[in-house]
């Protein structure tokens, strides 16, 4: 290691992971921009892919050191700040609005967005490395929920007999995707290195995707029509 100062070492890799994150904000930002993707593809997009960057990152930090969690958690607390910031109409940036709206208004940003860093950000400082539960918010957030609405809007004509609102095509690919990326992560041993001092198997956070996809699933998701599709 480059350092054996933990509070560097975790500084340096708050840095990279800053870094890490921008640039794929910045791709999706490009992307958005020239309406390359439907909207609400990128926005998805978007939500995906930079929350398993950001996870990625964690080996890189200190796992006891009492400054890790907060300061990897710092790329997507000065995000929030962002977003809030363009949400208020303060700062006018057209890529953060054109990828992560659904119908470009920036208003927009004080919901979805603005709640998935928050969540992000409070996982990563209560429960860091310590918990599962942090494994297991990020993965249901980022690829279980992105790839909920992407096959609900494209594949989601079948309804769920319960909740007319959402779809069994939304239901399977969140299941479906969060297990995916865990088993992937497992596969390079870095769930098994994360999960190692609790004990906890990945079939049992496969349990705890499976229970977290009946809350979307039983709750009313009735919307104003065009704010939402169902899924």
């Amino acid at each position: 290691m480059w350092t054996e100062s933990p509070l560097l070492r975790d500084a340096g890799a708050a840095v990279l992971t800053g870094g890490a994150a921008m640039a794929v904000l910045r791709f999706w930002e490009q992307v958005g921009n020239r309406a390359l993707l439907d909207q609400k593809l990128c926005r998805k997009l978007v939500h995906i892919s930079v929350g398993l960057v950001y996870f990625l990152m964690w080996p890189l930090f200190s796992e006891d050191d009492v400054y890790a969690p907060f300061l990897a958690s710092l790329a997507i607390a000065l995000n929030v700040v962002r977003v809030t910031l363009i949400g208020l109409g303060v700062v006018k940036d057209d890529g953060v609005v054109n990828s992560m709206t659904r119908h470009g208004d920036y208003r927009e940003l004080l919901r979805g967005p603005l709640y998935y860093a928050c969540a992000i950000t409070l996982t990563t400082v209560i429960f860091w490395r310590k918990s599962p539960i942090s494994i297991a918010v990020i993965c249901n957030l980022c690829a279980g929920d992105g790839a909920s609405d992407i096959a609900g809007r494209r594949l989601g004509n079948m309804k769920l007999p319960f909740n007319p609102y959402k779809s069994y095509a939304g239901t399977i690919a969140m299941f479906g995707n969060h297990s995916n990326v865990l088993h992937r992560l497992h596969h390079i041993d870095f769930v098994h290195v994360l999960l190692q001092p609790f004990r906890v198997h990945r079939w049992e956070l496969d349990h705890g995707c499976c229970l977290r996809c009946h809350v979307p699933c039983c709750r009313d998701c009735r919307v104003a029509p065009g704010q939402h599709a169902p899924r």
